[in-house]
């Protein structure tokens, strides 16, 4: 029998053998066996990447003024990752609130991750960057940071490049512009681009031209990988990627015409609601080249995109993106979808005429249409027979509510009772895409709405999305119930046919046709021009670090459906809208033998709502270089809202009835070019009016 003592020696004695051949086998594991891939993670720890920003690039209107630029500020920022390991996190974020004179409430709202659930404010970057809680600090403050370190072990205070927006030209073309961000994690990975750590360099552009264009403003940091040894100290640079500093873009977009329209087109808001119309809240309004420039582009409401540099508060975000105060944030020009009245006229008129209407017969303007037996009005009563010249000067309705129900009953009439959502497009409907309505213009602007035009295959989704579902019309529909019963009631068995009336209304740009202002400016501008259709553009040029230029040009996108007899048949109409028509007293006094200003007049009457303001025009007549296109919703007649404001934009253009000429003799002026220093600098010259730069 083996004594106790012997038995407790001889366990203890096979525990430390199992001991001792395990780490004998992880020895052999970690020399021998995967001796070369543990060499390879000791050499990978000792390499270090050093990233050095990129200066990103400029933003400038069509002659060099400054729009958006950079400017040194002194940054305080919180680095989370350090501040989470003190014992009491809050305690520095409390001590830095009380520095900054912010509540602690404040502090911790920008020092917040945005995750779901979470609203603004909140940092949006990735969470190992250091979040920026104050910009443009005083020396004293940010040296008061760095002296006190075990105070303030996870701040920092650095010079960094901050985003300034030039005023007020910002405001009146914010939507433009578009705004930056912090980069997020998410962004880094998609974007693969490195996180530099400094505020005002790791954003993105999230809206406007600084998204559109953020891959070439952005530039590329420059990556120096390094080889450091245990106590951190560089000892070899291995690779030296140098930063390359982005592009400056270069806009056509004129200072002094953006103001104008942006001022009009507010002056014309608020004297719609003095009138009386006090839904009449927003609107948009744009100056395009006819060879697809975009010189002005306003929006309203607007904003100072300068909010976005300091951190914006939940109260200033909830202001720009809802719908109680505008919804400022909204590029209304570009998505703001409406009805365009009869400035749509010149479709129908183009499509009657394809048809086989002929373009110089005479046409009857009754008082009104019947058709089993719904009464279309005419908005003037009997205007008796008259051409179709007079039938544009006039506006009358029913002129082209005959051609668009004409159209209409020989047109495939075995579709109408929409089945399926691949029959073939109606006649007219097609004409009116080919005018470039119904799809995005391609304009370099993200987020374009492309309008809608009520086809066959539209009626079907439309029609399948609220009989059973969506408004439920076959669930709350009653044939026996009230009006609006009835209505949906009729709706559920008979709201995919496409009856006549749609084809009726739709012919003077009313029911369910929306577009947006750029469109509708944008198929002007092909009308005026002969025919050309273009997809828009509002830069021009990029301009590198190195004076590389790259041209930006309007590409031809399509050509209108019409001939060139058609065209300057409806030019001349719309000639005499001013001089006798709809706009003659909009017009009235106007030096139309300086500028002679060709346009139609627009009033789309919206269910339960003041009718929809449109004005389109053009000018010179005879050889058009501009378009001016207003749109603004609940504001009434076209001729009393948008068209004065049209007018004084016109003004503003050419310098007439006592305004000063932002382009003298209507000519651009000429582009910018970047001097020995590197700097953007204006031209003096001029570029022909109308002319592709």
């Amino acid at each position: 029998m083996i004594p106790a003592s012997r038995s407790r020696l001889f366990g203890v004695t096979l525990v430390v053998m199992a001991l001792l051949g395990t780490l004998g086998f992880r020895l052999w594991d970690v020399q021998v066996k995967n001796h070369r891939s543990y060499i390879a993670l000791a050499n990978e720890d000792r390499i270090r990447d050093v990233v050095e920003p990129s200066v990103r690039g400029q933003i400038f209107s069509d002659n060099g003024t400054p729009l958006v630029t950079d400017s040194a500020s002194l940054v305080i920022a919180v680095n989370m990752a350090v501040v989470d390991q003190e014992p009491d996190e809050t305690a520095e974020l409390d001590r830095l609130a009380g520095l900054l004179g912010i509540s602690d409430k404040t502090m911790q709202l920008k020092v917040r991750l945005c995750t779901v659930g979470v609203s603004q404010p909140c940092w949006q970057g990735s969470p190992y960057q250091p979040i920026p809680v104050a910009e443009h600090v005083s020396d004293r403050l940010a040296l008061q940071v760095l002296e006190s370190k075990k105070e303030f072990p996870g701040v920092t205070a650095d010079v960094q490049p901050q985003v300034y927006y030039q005023q007020p030209i910002a405001t009146d073309m914010a939507q433009i512009l578009g705004y930056l961000q912090p980069i997020t994690a998410q962004e880094v990975q998609q974007l693969h681009i490195p996180v530099t750590g400094f505020s005002g360099v790791d954003l993105v552009g999230q809206a406007g031209l600084e998204a559109q264009y953020d891959s070439e403003l952005r530039g590329k940091a420059g990556i120096d990988e390094v080889a450091v040894n245990a106590a951190g100290q560089v000892t070899n640079t291995i690779k030296d990627t140098k930063a390359v500093d982005g592009d400056d873009l270069v806009t056509s977009i004129n200072v002094q015409v953006q103001e104008a329209t942006e001022n009009a087109l507010r002056n014309a808001i608020l004297q719609a609601q003095a009138e009386g119309n006090q839904d009449a809240t927003s609107g948009a309004a744009v100056v395009e080249t006819t060879t697809g420039r975009i010189i002005a582009m306003a929006s309203y409401p607007t904003y100072d995109p300068s909010i976005w540099t300091n951190g914006i508060s939940e109260s200033e975000f909830k202001q720009l993106f809802g719908t109680g105060d505008g919804e400022p944030i909204l590029e209304r020009a570009t998505q703001g979808v409406y009805p365009p009245g009869s400035t749509w006229k010149v479709t129908t008129l183009t499509a009657g005429i394809k048809y086989g209407d002929s373009l110089y017969a005479d046409y009857d303007c009754p008082a009104s249409l019947d058709v089993g037996g719904h009464v279309f009005n005419n908005d003037f009563g009997n205007g008796g027979e008259m051409s179709l010249h007079e039938a544009l000067v006039l506006s009358c309705d029913t002129v082209f509510y005959d051609m668009g129900y004409q159209i209409w009953q020989t047109d495939g009439r075995q579709y109408d009772t929409v089945t399926s959502p691949n029959f073939p497009m109606q006649f007219e409907q097609k004409i009116e895409m080919d005018w470039g309505f119904g799809k995005p213009t391609g304009v370099d602007l993200p987020g374009e709405n492309p309008g809608q035009i009520p086809n066959r295959e539209w009626l079907y989704y439309f029609w399948k999305d609220n009989a059973h579902t969506g408004q439920d019309w076959c669930k709350y529909g009653q044939q026996n119930g009230d009006e609006v019963q009835q209505i949906e009631w009729d709706d559920c068995y008979y709201g995919n046919v496409w009856e006549p009336g749609q084809a009726i209304i739709a012919s003077i740009g009313q029911g369910y046709i929306g577009v947006t202002p750029l469109q509708l400016a944008n198929g002007y501008a092909a009308l005026a021009n002969g025919g050309k259709l273009y997809s828009p553009r509002i830069g021009e040029e990029l301009i590198s670090p190195t004076g590389k230029i790259t041209k930006i040009t309007p590409p031809v996108i399509g050509h209108l459906p019409a001939s060139s007899t058609t065209l300057a048949y409806i030019r001349s109409a719309l000639q005499g809208v001013i001089t006798s028509g709809t706009a003659a007293g909009t017009f009235a006094g106007f030096p139309l033998n300086q500028v002679c200003v060709a346009g139609k007049t627009g009033t789309a009457q919206v269910f339960g709502k003041n009718s929809t303001s449109n004005f389109a025009s053009f000018a010179p007549c005879n050889d058009p270089k501009y378009v001016v296109v207003m749109m603004i919703p609940d504001a009434g007649y076209g001729a009393d809202a948008s068209g004065p404001a049209v007018r004084q934009i016109w003004d503003a253009i050419y310098g007439l009835e006592g305004h000063k000429a932002a382009l003298p003799g209507g000519a651009l002026p000429g582009l910018p070019s970047m001097n020995a220093a590197g700097q953007i600098v204006p031209s003096a010259s001029k570029s022909p009016a109308g002319k592709t730069r």
